[in-house]
Order: structure tokens, then sequence, then C-alpha cells
């Protein structure tokens, strides 16, 4: 096992090489755009992921949908996986790789915002919501690792983070949802 200075300087690196990369924070800045349009044109925000990429899309979406920064009126924002009895039911009727999509389906407008959480870019049921956005007019912002997987191909932002390690994917990925709440509710509430 690594040290716990190692892995901590692991992650200083990972963060590190996030802010050197200039097409990548491009990308992150086109990511933070989208969602201040979207708010700005009554839309919402969406996201979806698996195990720790769930716990991030609840993360952000609580941080929009409640506050950041400073009290304010909500955003609507929703991790599509808060419903346990929709998740089992439709896991069971039509397969787990559906939950996301077919929830999309129900609630998603076009011009709407899909964030799309998966360390590898192959989640099966990320990628069918993805799929499913993009027939619908939603756009897609694919969170990944360096490699992108299917999600790539799928994503209208792919923010790609420089790293095939899941956990400081991981770290990246929270990082950047935080960026785009601090964004979002700064330049919508303030400015």
């Amino acid at each position: 096992m690594k040290s716990i200075q190692e892995i901590i300087q692991l992650s200083i690196q990972k963060k590190q090489e996030l802010l050197n990369d200039a097409a990548l924070l491009e990308r992150v800045q086109a990511f933070c755009d989208a969602g201040l349009e979207a708010y700005r044109a009554g839309k919402k925000v969406m996201l979806c992921g698996n195990g720790g990429s769930a716990a991030d899309a609840q993360h952000i979406a609580a941080e929009l949908s409640g506050r950041f920064y400073f009290d304010r009126p909500p955003l609507d924002a929703e991790a599509l996986h808060v419903n346990s009895s929709y998740l089992t039911a439709v896991g069971n009727d039509y397969g787990y790789e559906y939950v996301y999509a077919r929830l999309l389906e129900s609630r998603a407008k076009a011009g709407d915002l899909l964030i799309a959480l998966s360390t590898s870019g192959n989640s099966t049921n990320v990628l069918a919501a993805a799929i499913k956005a993009k027939e619908m007019g939603v756009k897609v912002i694919g969170l990944t690792g360096s490699r992108g997987g299917k999600l790539a191909a799928y994503s209208d932002i792919l923010l790609n983070m420089p790293s095939d390690d899941t956990p400081r994917i991981q770290e990246l990925h929270i990082l950047i949802g935080h960026l785009f709440c601090e964004y979002v509710e700064a330049h919508f509430f303030r400015g």
C-alpha cells in the first residue's frame, strides 16, 4: 500500500494535470456555461451514475437544489437514482440498463442537461441514458476517466479526467461538480 502522503500527492498531481490542460479547462468552462444557459432558459439538470458516481450525482444535485455558498431560490436538479421503488421496479421489469433512460423519457425535455458520471465511460445504464438524452435533445455532459469509454461518442461535452484510477477520477469529478455549482450559483443569482 502507498503511504498516506503518497496518496495525497497523487491526488494533487492529478489536479495539477487538470489545471495544466488548457483544452480540458475550456471544456469545463463550456460545461459551466451550458448549465447557466439551461437554467436561464428555465430548464433542469439531471445526473446519473453508479456507486460512488451515484453518490457524486446526488451530492451535486443537492448543492444545486439546496444551496452552495449562499441562500437563494432552489435550482431544479435531480439525481436519477433516488427513488428506490422506481429503480427496483424498472430494473426488475425492463433491466437495470434502462433505469436512467426510462426516467429521462418521462422527465426530460429538449434543452435540459444530463450530467452522466462514469469513471470507465462504459456503464451500460449511464450509456443508455446518454443515448436517450441525445434522442430527446437533452445536452449530455460526460464525466469520465482519461479514455472516455463509449460515453465519449454520446457526450456533447466530454470531461475526461487525466487518470485511470477510480478514486482519483472521482476526486476530480467532485471538484468539477463543485466548480459547476459555484459558477452557476454565482452567475445565475448575482450576475
